[in-house]
């Protein structure tokens, strides 16, 4: 189904409800935007994280401990 058609047939069940229940439908699309700006937000996030290089010079310095510098008591 396509999604004006989907739109179109929603639109259809909201006109035959009761102001309160289409107030619940209208709290449900606010969640269901909200969960979805809040993925693309952590998405956009994550992407720029990935592309950063602000700690490249972590990299270059030695390193000063070893595995065996946990061992040892």
């Amino acid at each position: 189904m396509t999604r004006e058609k989907i739109i179109e047939k929603t639109m259809g069940v909201i006109n035959r409800l009761p102001a309160d229940k289409v107030a619940e439908i209208g709290n449900f699309a606010d969640f269901i935007l909200n969960k979805f700006e809040e993925e693309q937000l952590k998405k956009g996030i994550h992407s720029l994280a990935h592309q950063t290089t602000s700690f490249d010079f972590l990299s270059l310095d030695e390193d000063l401990y070893s595995e065996d510098d946990l061992l040892s008591e």
